[in-house]
């Protein structure tokens, strides 16, 4: 998701999204489905914010 995509999802849904935590991973939309390069990224991106709010 990238920060216009969150921006579109809290404009649309702001009652839904309260007080929930949406993630901007920042992550290019040029990838091809199971691209071995985005499970990296992925894993990479999400890794962090999983570890991170388990403090």
């Amino acid at each position: 998701m990238e920060k216009k995509h969150k921006n579109r999802l809290v404009a649309q849904f702001p009652k839904m999204l309260n007080h929930k935590p949406l993630y901007i991973l920042d992550i290019p939309d040029e990838y091809q489905y199971m691209d071995a390069e985005l499970i990296v990224e992925l894993e990479d991106k999400v890794g962090s914010i999983i570890f991170e709010s388990s403090d």
